[in-house]
């Protein structure tokens, strides 16, 4: 009965060493890697396609968008949370007729909150949207700047501890102004897809 024990007492402390003696042999045990942390001001650029509806007037203006975002993030266990504030240029415009509009510009300041999975950030984001609408015919133009709100969706992966590559949508609905060529107001509705790069500092 003790040669039983002694051997099971053996067995554990050699199965409880084990692991321990393999690190100090260098036998291939990797060092604990900790959890990716998103906490931190980011800076970055985005890239992508915007397809929007002028209420009132039947145009719908799309075309590429691109900028630049910047930001700060919080993570408190999985759940992350900040705000992002982002500026973009356009190439939205349509023709119909003699009617042109264009949304040559945008930008947004919007809340972000969202769940980590280690180096992947699931989140929802809205706030703030502005931007220009620019109406022309028969060589008049006016302009005017809209100012509305906006909500999305978006993932981002973290590749490094300071790069991140990110996939969003948002909607974009800049509220109506009243122009004098028409003699009505427009809203312009925008969905809009990119894709990005953020560099954490």
């Amino acid at each position: 009965m003790k040669k039983n024990t002694w051997l099971g007492l053996a067995v554990v402390a050699t199965l409880a060493a084990g692991p321990a003696l393999a690190a100090d042999y260098g036998s291939g045990y990797a060092p604990y890697a900790p959890a990716y942390r998103w906490t931190g001001p980011y800076i970055g650029a985005n890239l992508g396609y915007q397809w929007s509806d002028v209420s009132r007037l039947p145009l719908s203006p799309s075309g590429v968008a691109g900028g630049i975002q910047a930001g700060y993030l919080w993570q408190n266990g999985q759940f992350v949370f900040g705000g992002e504030t982002d500026l973009q240029l356009s190439g939205a415009d349509d023709t119909f007729a003699a009617w042109k509009f264009s949304n040559r510009w945008f930008g947004t300041l919007r809340a972000r909150a969202g769940w980590a999975l280690d180096n992947i950030l699931l989140y929802g984001t809205a706030g703030l949207a502005y931007g220009d609408g620019d109406l022309d015919i028969g060589g008049l133009s006016e302009s005017h700047t809209h100012v509305g709100w906006t909500a999305g969706l978006g993932i981002e992966v973290g590749f490094t501890p300071n790069w991140s590559a990110k996939a969003e949508y948002l909607y974009v609905d800049l509220g109506a102004k009243t122009y004098v060529l028409t003699g009505v107001s427009h809203a312009i509705d925008s969905n809009i897809l990119r894709m990005g790069i953020n560099y954490r500092f």
